[in-house]
C-alpha cells in the first residue's frame, strides 16, 4: 500500500510518511493510491469479528506488513483500545420506531473521536519509540477533535502537542475537558474566533515545508490519514450488527459528510448514507447538488462541531469519486481556494450519489424537536449531533426498507445546555466535576498576529527540546 497527495505532487509515500504529516506539499490531504476491494466471501468472513479486530482488518489492509508486522499491528490496536470504556467499545441501542443509535462514544472524552485518536495515539508511540523521535502535533478543532487528541497523547515522552479551540463556539464542558488537561507537553489557545478563522494559521504553518520539517510538525485532525482509516471501522462494524444477512444494503445516517464511510463502500461495503448537517450546510449543499461554496460566516448552532465552512474531507470524496483522477481535483481545489466556490461536475456527482444517496439540514429546533422525541418514545438522551441524523429519521414518513443505523458522535453529557433547552428532564452532571479542576491555557485576542504566535510557540517547544537533549548528553 502506497499513499500520495490527492492533488499529484507527490506518490509512493508509505503510511508512516502520511501519519507523520499535517497538509500535503502541494496544499492536498493524502490518501491511498489505490483502495482495496473486498469480496462478497470476505465480508462474510468478517461479519462476527469484534470491533478492534475490525480495526485491525482495516488497518492491515493500508499499513504495509514491512512496516508494522501483524503481531506488533494486533498487540498495538488492542492496548490503546482497552482504555476505552466499555468492553464492547461500540454499543446499539434498539429504540422504538426502528431507530437504531450506534454509540462510537464510548471513549475517556465522550466522542467518537476517541475510539480513532487512541489507535493513532499508538501508532505514532509505536514510530516514535523505534526512531527516538520528537514531533509537534497543531490542532484546531470545533469542539470534541481537540480533547480527544489531548488524551491520545498527553504526558508522552516525544510529544508536544498545541490545541486551538474557538472560545464561545464549543461548549463549556468541551472547553474544560481541554483547559483541565495540565501537563508540560499540553499548551492549550482559546481563540477569539471560529473554527475556520482559526484553521487559517494551522494552515499557514503547514504551507511553510521547511518550517514543517525543522519542527517534526504533525496534525491529527481528520487531515491525517491514520485516523480516517480506523474510522472505516465504524461503518463495517455498524453493518455487520444491523444487516440481516451479509450482502443486503444498510442505510446509514451520519452527522456530516462520511469520508470514511464512502471509503469503506468503495472498498465493497454495501451501505448507503445519508449526511445530516446542521444550518452550516456546505456539505449538504456540496453532495446535493454539486454546489462546493463558502457563503458567510458560520453561525453558532446547538451542533457545534458542524459550525464549519471549509470541511477538509470534500477533497478526498472528489479524488474518491473521480476515481482517484488527481489532476482534476488539483484543479477543483485550485479554483475552489481563489474563488471561495466551485460547481462540482456532474459525472462526479452521479457516482457520489450512489453512495450518499441524499443530504438532511436540521435547524436548532429541528435539533431540539428531535431530542425531546426520542428522550418521550424511550427515556433515552442524544446528544445535538445525533439528534441531526434523528430528526431526518423521524421526518420519513415512511419505512426505508432496509436497517437503519444512526451514527452516534458523542454522548449528550457533553451539551447540558441543549438537553436544558429541550426540555429534558435530566441532569448531565456526569462531568460537573471539571467545574472545580485547574485550568490552563492561553489567550489568542482578535487582532494578534495568530500566526506568528503559533510560530514561535512551536519554535519555543523545539528549542526546549534541544536544550534538554543537551543536559541529558552532557549527564
Amino acid at each position: 500500500m502506497k499513499y500520495c497527495s490527492s492533488r499529484g505532487l507527490e506518490s509512493g509515500l508509505s503510511f508512516r510518511d502520511v501519519l507523520f504529516a499535517g497538509y500535503a506539499k502541494d496544499g492536498g490531504l493524502y490518501v491511498p493510491e489505490e483502495f482495496p476491494k473486498l469480496t462478497l466471501d470476505e465480508l462474510k468472513s468478517m461479519a462476527h469479528t469484534s470491533y478492534p479486530g475490525l480495526v485491525f482488518e482495516m488497518a492491515r489492509k493500508f499499513i504495509s506488513e514491512q512496516e508494522i508486522s501483524s503481531v506488533q499491528l494486533k498487540d498495538l490496536i488492542d492496548n490503546n483500545i482497552k482504555k476505552l470504556t466499555t468492553p464492547e467499545v461500540v454499543e446499539i441501542k434498539q429504540l422504538n420506531g426502528e431507530l437504531n443509535i450506534v454509540e462510537l462514544f464510548h471513549g475517556p472524552t465522550l466522542a467518537f473521536k476517541d475510539l480513532a485518536l487512541s489507535v493513532v495515539g499508538g501508532l505514532l508511540n509505536f514510530y516514535l519509540k523505534e526512531n527516538q523521535q520528537n514531533i509537534t502535533i497543531l490542532v484546531g478543532t470545533s469542539g470534541d477533535t481537540g480533547s480527544s487528541a489531548l488524551m491520545s497523547v498527553h504526558g508522552e515522552e516525544h510529544t508536544d502537542i498545541v490545541v486551538l479551540l474557538p472560545h464561545g463556539r464549543c461548549t463549556r464542558t468541551q472547553e474544560l475537558q481541554m483547559t483541565t488537561i495540565i501537563d508540560d507537553n499540553v499548551h492549550i489557545y482559546r481563540v477569539e474566533g471560529n473554527s475556520d478563522e482559526l484553521d487559517e494559521p494551522i494552515k499557514k504553518c503547514f504551507h511553510d515545508e521547511s518550517f514543517v520539517a525543522n519542527h517534526n510538525l504533525i496534525s491529527i485532525n481528520s487531515i491525517n490519514w491514520g485516523r480516517v482509516m480506523v474510522q472505516i471501522a465504524h461503518y463495517f462494524y455498524s453493518y455487520f450488527r444491523l444487516c440481516g444477512e451479509v450482502g443486503e444494503v444498510v442505510q446509514l445516517l451520519v452527522p456530516t459528510g462520511a469520508a470514511a464511510g464512502c471509503i469503506a463502500q468503495k472498498m465493497g461495503l454495501p451501505i448507503t448514507m445519508v449526511a445530516t448537517v446542521n444550518t452550516n450546510d456546505i456539505v449538504a449543499r456540496t453532495l446535493s447538488c454539486g454546489d462546493f461554496s463558502v457563503k458567510g460566516e458560520g453561525v453558532k448552532s446547538l451542533a457545534p462541531a458542524m459550525d464549519i465552512q471549509v470541511p477538509y474531507n470534500i477533497e478526498r470524496l472528489l479524488y474518491l469519486f473521480t476515481d482517484q483522477d488527481r489532476q482534476r481535483v488539483r484543479c477543483l481545489m485550485e479554483e475552489f481556494e481563489r474563488e471561495n466556490r466551485v460547481r462540482v461536475p456532474e459525472d462526479v456527482m452521479t457516482s457520489l450519489k450512489q453512495t450518499v444517496v441524499e443530504t438532511f439540514v436540521a435547524s436548532d429546533d429541528d435539533i431540539k424537536s428531535a431530542m425531546r422525541r426520542v428522550y418521550e418514545e424511550n427515556k433515552y438522551v442524544v446528544c445535538p449531533h445525533t439528534a441531526v441524523a434523528a430528526a431526518y429519521h423521524f421526518n420519513q414518513s415512511e419505512s426505508v426498507g432496509v436497517p437503519r443505523g444512526v451514527l452516534a458522535t458523542a454522548a449528550p453529557d457533553k451539551f447540558p445546555e441543549a438537553v436544558a433547552e429541550s426540555e429534558i428532564p435530566v441532569r448531565m452532571d456526569s462531568l460537573q466535576h471539571l467545574e472545580t479542576m485547574p485550568t490552563k491555557s492561553v489567550w489568542m485576542r482578535k487582532g494578534e498576529d495568530w500566526y506568528g504566535i503559533l510560530r514561535t510557540k512551536i519554535e519555543e517547544i523545539t528549542d526546549r527540546r534541544k536544550s534538554k537533549s543537551k543536559e541529558i548528553k552532557k549527564g
